[in-house]
């Protein structure tokens, strides 16, 4: 059985990673603050400048695979990554990297590719970049790209963001011509499991196949709570009324489409 090391496991995306490969892996998982759902023998308190805890957790379990779902500090996280590469770099660990759609957020021109280039403007995407390029230059093919569009899950802060609106009537902003996909923890988790059993490699673009913009993704989401669209405040992207992308589409076809989902599922799944 092979060891899972989790690093963020008491997150949204680890949370889900857990339920999802706690039969079939052995889990090990890292956390900040809040316990996760671990034994308490498989979960270490880690925060992201604790080099030498990580070297130490890292020795003693000796895990299979790596999947970092980290929040923290940029630079704290580009030097805990670079450590995490370096101590996995003599060994067959495979390290499974959760980014973001940030890295395109230099280019909302079109919906991007797997073999598109990144290009960022934000401090986020321009670290995720460079977390993604020296992952690649120290591990080589061990290192698989995970980029992922805005999560939800039926505890995700978007989530409850949106309930706590309803229930206080408070206005919620969105953009009219910014088109974007998204994706579920457990969808995500389930995707992940299917590319890890079946040892897939490079980089990924995982979301829903289908795109809507901000405002109508949220108006779905608002007519089946009675109507409530009156909540919804319309604002330009970029302040004009071209048409934005900010968007992750794939060019490969080695997902099955039973693991895809619509952003219509996504809104079912959530209300369900």
């Amino acid at each position: 059985m092979e060891k899972v090391l989790i690093l963020g496991a008491s997150g949204l995306v680890g949370k889900a990673l857990i339920e999802e490969l706690k039969d079939g892996f052995d889990l090990f998982g890292t956390y900040s603050s809040s316990l996760t759902n671990l034994p308490n023998e498989k979960q270490f308190q880690l925060e992201v400048q604790q080099i030498d805890k990580l070297k130490e957790i890292l020795n003693s379990i000796q895990p299979d695979i790596v999947i970092s779902c980290l929040r923290g500090e940029f630079d704290q996280q580009l030097k805990f990554h670079n450590e995490l590469a370096l101590e996995l770099v003599n060994t067959k660990s495979r390290v499974y990297y959760v980014s973001t759609t940030n890295v395109f957020d230099g280019d909302f021109s079109k919906p991007h590719l797997e073999t598109d280039i990144p290009i960022a403007e934000s401090d986020y995407g321009k670290y995720k970049i460079d977390c993604e390029n020296m992952l690649n230059d120290i591990l080589g093919e061990r290192a698989m790209i995970i980029r992922i569009p805005a999560i939800w899950g039926k505890d995700s802060p978007r989530w409850k963001l949106i309930k706590e609106s309803i229930k206080d009537h408070k206005v919620i902003d969105v953009y009219s011509n910014l088109v974007c996909n998204n994706l579920l923890d457990i969808q995500l988790s389930r995707q992940l499991r299917f590319i890890i059993e079946n040892g897939l490699k490079g980089i990924f673009h995982l979301g829903s196949v289908d795109m809507h913009t901000q405002s109508e993704f949220f108006e779905q989401i608002l007519s089946n709570f009675g109507g409530k669209n009156d909540l919804l405040r319309d604002s330009s992207f970029q302040d004009d009324s071209q048409i934005y992308y900010f968007t992750l589409t794939t060019n490969r076809n080695d997902i099955p489409d039973f693991l895809q989902c619509t952003n219509k599922e996504i809104i079912s799944y959530l209300l369900g």
